[in-house]
Parts: C-alpha cells; sequence; structure tokens
C-alpha cells in the first residue's frame, strides 16, 4: 500500500493531498530513510512522522484501503513507547509554560492614549522641522 494512503486512511493527515505534501516536505520517513508517497508500507514498518511540534514514532500493524472512523483507523498502527513518552513530556511542558498574553504590561492602548500618542507625534500644521515654519 502506498504512504500517503496509509498516513490518510489512519487519520493522521486530513486529506491524501496533505500527507504527500508533508513527506515532500521531508516531515515522514520510513524505517528510519526518507520517503517518497508512492513507497511501499508494510505491516512492521516503522513511520516516524512530525505533525507541527509533535514528533510521533508509529508501528505499522495493518493496512487498510478504505479511511473509517477513528475507532478503525487506530488499530492500522501501535504508536512505540518511547514516542508516547515524549509527546507527555512534551503536552506537560506546554501545559506548564506561562501564558503568552501575560508578558503584555498593557496592551492595546486607549482611545485617550492613542489620541495623546498622535499629539506628541504630530508637529501641528508644520509640514518642515525648520524653525522658520
Amino acid at each position: 500500500m502506498r504512504l500517503d494512503k496509509w498516513l490518510w486512511c489512519a487519520r493522521f493527515y486530513k486529506t491524501r493531498g496533505l500527507a504527500v505534501e508533508e513527506i515532500h516536505k521531508g516531515r515522514v520517513s520510513v524505517n528510519g530513510q526518507p520517503a517518497k508517497p508512492a513507497r511501499e508500507v508494510r505491516p512492521g514498518d516503522t513511520v516516524l512522522l512530525r505533525q507541527g511540534p509533535v514528533v510521533r514514532e508509529v508501528l505499522v500493524r495493518a493496512l487498510s484501503n478504505q479511511r473509517g472512523p477513528a475507532a478503525v483507523a487506530q488499530q492500522l498502527y501501535e504508536e512505540t513507547a518511547q514516542s508516547l513518552a515524549t509527546r507527555a513530556q512534551a503536552a506537560e511542558q506546554r501545559r506548564l509554560a506561562p501564558e503568552p498574553a501575560a508578558s503584555l504590561s498593557e496592551g492595546r492602548p486607549t482611545k485617550r492614549q492613542r489620541r495623546d500618542l498622535e499629539q506628541l507625534r504630530s508637529w501641528g500644521d508644520r509640514w518642515s522641522a525648520s524653525i522658520d515654519g
């Protein structure tokens, strides 16, 4: 079975086109080697794929010619213990990370603050900084 079709059937990507795009970007490898979309996948192969910041290593358990429900798709692969531990650790780090918005001291200026800023920036009616005006 083609790698791109298997990734689509196993519900790692929403469309086969997205699967092909990610493979071309080098985000998918099979048995430690870079892959092409038409590469044959067999049960027992190890697929390493990256979805955003998440890296997953899965073992191909079965093949399917059609995309089914998520419960069926999860039976097509088994995620390695190391991959599960890495994902759990990354999720914990994201949970403990500070809220990005908390670092903003003020935020967007109010209408009054904006008018004050514009008044400070403006030169009045002059179009030049010269004293002659």
